[in-house]
């Protein structure tokens, strides 16, 4: 349980700097980079999880 809760927590944080990164530099070309980049660790992340049940 606590492994879910760290990889849950790490994956919050990837986004909330992401988030910090793509507000403070408006450029298409990032935040296209960074939605594609956050999709795939979410996706990841949900993968991880149907598979340990």
């Amino acid at each position: 349980m606590t492994d879910r809760i760290m990889a849950l927590l790490a994956l919050a944080t990837m986004i909330a700097f992401l988030v910090v990164v793509a507000a403070f530099v408006p450029d298409i070309d990032l935040i296209i980079v960074i939605i594609l980049v956050s999709a795939m660790a979410i996706y990841d992340f949900w993968q991880t999880l149907r598979a340990k049940r």
